[in-house]
């Protein structure tokens, strides 16, 4: 196989890092195992971020995202575990990931967290008539 999973996260420099932007990332096809049974979950996975110096470079993401295929984990556990990843790669101002997790055995679940810098001030929402 040519390509193979890692959690190798590569980062790019921010083309307008005096800007506050929004950059929203949908994986459709997460999967990893519950450490349970050892069976398949299935996840979309939503990455939301403003980013600072640096952006995250899609295909490293979606390797990295493959590198869960065959580990076990609490849906809460890796939720957590791809924000912090994700944040040591390329330091956000902001960032959030909501992972909605297929149903087990009759249960929907669907986690959010989020990081914010310390000294980040979100901007005030424009209303437009």
């Amino acid at each position: 196989m040519p390509t193979q999973a890692s959690k190798d996260l590569e980062t790019f420099d921010n083309p307008m890092p005096e800007r506050d932007y929004t950059i929203r990332i949908e994986t459709p096809e997460f999967t990893c195992l519950c450490p349970k049974t050892g069976q398949p979950d299935f996840a979309e996975i939503s990455i939301e971020y403003i980013a600072d110096l640096k952006c995250i470079e899609l295909k490293s993401l979606k390797l990295y995202m493959w590198s869960y295929r065959d580990e076990g984990a609490f849906h809460e556990a890796v939720t957590n575990q791809i924000l912090d990843n994700l944040v040591a790669a390329c330091q956000p101002r902001f960032m959030r990931i909501t992972a909605d997790f297929n149903v087990r055995g009759g249960i929907y679940t669907t986690v959010v967290v989020e990081h914010r810098k310390p000294d980040w001030v979100p901007p005030v929402p424009v209303d437009l008539p």
